[in-house]
């Protein structure tokens, strides 16, 4: 697996409320590596400057606003072991799926509701402040 990741931030290892579970499968453990080390991650369809659906169109646009101007991506449809793999392992069916310091957000939906809260915003900064540390 050749995962597409564009992160300037260095890697660090996030805490995790909801951890997300390995099975023995090979290529669990690396996507479960990346999901770790990045402060801030997206599992999408496309790329953040050309999402090709609406849903991780609209997760970008969240995170965004939410002051995640740099983040890693996965384009799951140039990946497809992560697109068959990451839903058994997330326990969540469907794309694009947002991580924040190893922590499940959700997708487009939840993404929006947080950001509409003020939630959204407050785990970006934090993820943001724990990565420059």
């Amino acid at each position: 697996m050749n995962a597409i990741i564009v992160s300037s931030r260095k890697p660090v290892f996030g805490h995790e409320e909801n951890p997300v579970t390995p099975t023995n499968h090979p290529a669990d453990l690396r996507i479960r590596d990346l999901i770790q080390r990045q402060p801030i991650l997206i599992f999408m369809k496309g790329n953040p400057d050309f999402p090709r659906c609406g849903f991780s169109a609209r997760a970008i646009e969240a995170l965004r606003e939410a002051g995640a101007h740099d983040f890693a991506w996965v384009d799951v449809l140039a990946e497809p072991e992560v697109r068959e793999r990451l839903p058994e392992i997330s326990e969540w069916p469907t794309f694009p799926q947002v991580f924040i310091r190893g922590e499940l957000i959700g997708g487009a939906d939840i993404t929006e509701e947080l950001l509409a809260q003020g939630e959204l915003a407050r785990k970006v900064q934090g993820a943001l402040e724990r990565s420059q540390a």
